[in-house]
């Protein structure tokens, strides 16, 4: 017999056999099982990526009961200026309620901002501005509604006890009332969701000139360079009494240098674009906040993130608003005018400011460099005339790039 070649026997002569049939079904067994395993890792990946983007998303506490407030008086809230910036409203609550926070104190059914901090994005996100606003600081609060129902009388007051009387929306009120600067957002963080935050990333860095022992704030550390943990971080923010002058304006000024040296190791360490690094950060923060409905999910805060993790850490700004002593009561703080209207007005209007180091010498009005100009005030033209540039107004404060170890 002979094949279609003419060759005797076939292709079993010719030596052109083919795997037998038996090799051939081993095979296909093979990729069978190589792409039921392959799909089994793709199924079970996309399930467990969707179990932790749901376990994220669910952590975040809504603040409901703040929108429908805030919805009430809309008219009267300020407009918003400069479209594709936000303004943030950053509150850190000194309530003693929940299981993490009973150990700071009873809880009296009442809480206050122990720190408020306006942030502002400007629509490149090329540069970030933390305000803090001082607790003590007088200012006009309105009426605004409590947990019971019943409604307070407009008053001037200390600012902290917007929160206290009708929360985040009364907080949010009293700030735009004093800035005219509209809130885009809020979140509110208590004393147990800030120690998470700073344990998820391995602690944050500080130097300290002499040693601290603060029984109140349940802090006692060494002096010179510490890595801070939960507790002791929170401690380190707190103390008022053992830690220089006892004022809060210098421990407004830590926390500047704090918050600076958190944001300065979370862009070093990669945290942002590490996923192992990243999930227990956005667990912890996650678990910890409660927001407005615009940033009450994961997507909301993934964007949030997004729009700042490339900002170089010399743009990310530290300041408090210009103040001084307030004259009825010396333990009071109010405004400095006009320089603290003109850091609301270029927040407002989303323009630059620049921040710099306090000058060494003294100066009789706390916050003082204030509304000074920086850069040159004059631009010239191809033409060769000279036309005027508006300056930039210098604020006394710090920037993260500059929170190192000092």
């Amino acid at each position: 017999m002979t094949d279609s070649a003419g060759i005797p026997g076939g292709t079993d002569a010719a030596g052109g056999a083919g795997r037998p049939p038996r090799s051939r079904g081993r095979r296909r067994r093979l990729l069978r099982w190589i792409g039921l395993g392959v799909a089994f890792l793709v199924l079970a990946g996309t399930a467990t990526g969707w179990w932790l983007y749901n376990k994220l998303d669910g952590n975040i506490t809504e603040d409901t009961s703040a929108a429908a407030e805030l919805r009430r008086y809309e008219r009267e809230r300020p407009a918003h200026l400069a479209t594709g910036s936000q303004n943030i409203l950053l509150i850190g609550s000194d309530s003693r309620s929940g299981r993490n926070n009973a150990g700071y104190g009873r809880d009296k059914g009442t809480q206050r901002s122990d720190t408020t901090i306006l942030l502002h994005l400007p629509q490149d996100r090329r540069s970030a501005t933390a305000v803090s606003i001082p607790r003590d600081l007088m200012t006009e609060i309105p009426s605004c509604r409590q947990v019971d129902g019943s409604r307070t009388v407009e008053r001037f007051a200390q600012f902290n006890w917007a929160f206290q009387w009708g929360g985040a929306a009364c907080t949010i009120r009293t700030v735009e009332k004093l800035t005219g600067i509209r809130v885009d957002h809020h979140m509110v963080v208590d004393f147990g969701g800030f120690k998470k935050m700073v344990d998820a990333i391995g602690g944050v860095e500080v130097c300290l000139k002499e040693p601290v022992n603060d029984a109140e704030a349940k802090l006692r550390l060494a002096a010179g360079r510490q890595t801070l943990r939960g507790e002791q971080a929170l401690g380190y923010v707190r103390a008022r009494h053992s830690l220089g002058n006892g004022s809060d304006t210098e421990r407004m000024d830590r926390q500047q240098q704090f918050l600076g040296s958190l944001v300065k190791k979370v862009q070093s360490n990669g945290v942002l674009l590490n996923p192992a690094r990243l999930y227990p950060l956005l667990d912890a923060a996650t678990s910890s906040v409660t927001t407005d409905p615009g940033l009450a999910s994961l997507r909301g805060l993934y964007e949030l993130v997004r729009g700042m993790r490339d900002i170089p850490t010399d743009q990310v700004k530290f300041l408090t608003v210009p103040r001084k002593p307030y004259a009825p009561d010396p333990n009071r703080d109010e405004l400095v005018e006009p320089d603290a209207a003109r850091l609301f007005q270029q927040l407002r209007t989303d323009k630059p400011v620049t921040v710099a180091p306090p000058k060494p010498t003294p100066s009789a009005v706390e916050g003082a460099g204030a509304g000074t100009d920086a850069g040159s005030n004059t631009d010239s033209t191809d033409e060769g005339t000279v036309t005027p540039q508006v300056p930039v107004p210098t604020f006394t404060g710090t920037t993260a790039g500059n929170a190192d170890c000092r």
